[in-house]
């Protein structure tokens, strides 16, 4: 079975992507689905964000994206993130056939990431990633069980795309009101950030017991 891995470049997955490389025999990296110049059994999409032409979709036998979310539900961005800020720690994945449509392929598998609650950004992150490559392994161990998909059932519902305006707290809320939105920030690329009398603040937010395992 030829295996192909898809992820964008300069972005937060590729070294679960590498590593994901390394696991997989008979697999290959690439960064841009223009450049995948040969037929094979199963690409992985993972952490893509541009959208693929039929032409190369059917060039395929599977094209298989993982979505944080049960869906038809969820569609669209940061899917896992909306959840916890919707107080979720029991978080649904979705393994499904790519087409030309917003998150509404066919689904092969669906599995539950459950969460402690207390998690910050990077570990939400390394979390979600291992995870997705536990779904991918499990999906090539027991590809007869997987391999023919069912069409999605449901109210479809779609989550908008997030930017750093909602990093935004609530001054006149407390702490513990907003440390969902906390725990999803990223204090690089869109901290936590509050207004005040036309003055502007940004916080980070680090767990004091960094080496504590959860």
């Amino acid at each position: 079975m030829k295996i192909a891995i898809l992820t964008s470049p300069n972005q937060w997955f590729i070294a679960y992507a590498q590593k994901l490389e390394t696991t997989i025999q008979n697999s290959k990296l690439f960064f841009d689905h223009q450049a995948i110049d040969e037929t094979y059994t199963l690409v992985f999409i993972l952490s893509y964000h541009r959208i693929i032409e039929k032409k190369y979709l059917q060039q395929h036998q599977h094209n298989i994206v993982i979505h944080a979310s049960a869906l038809p539900q969820g569609k669209g961005w940061a899917p896992m993130f909306w959840q916890i800020l919707e107080g979720k720690n029991e978080i649904p994945f979705s393994m499904f056939e790519a087409s030309e449509g917003i998150d509404d392929g066919d689904i092969y598998m669906q599995k539950i990431l459950h969460l402690n609650g207390y998690e910050l950004n990077a570990e939400l992150r390394n979390k979600q990633a291992e995870f997705i490559m536990q779904m991918c392994l499990e999906f090539l161990e027991h590809y007869e069980l997987y391999k023919t998909p069912h069409q999605q059932k449901g109210e479809s519902t779609v989550y908008a795309k997030r930017s750093a305006k909602d990093s935004k707290l609530d001054i006149h809320k407390t702490i513990h009101d907003q440390f969902n939105l906390l725990r999803i920030v990223d204090n690089e690329s869109y901290p936590a950030f509050f207004e005040i009398e036309g003055n502007r603040y940004t916080l980070k937010i680090e767990r004091a017991d960094e080496n504590r395992k959860l």
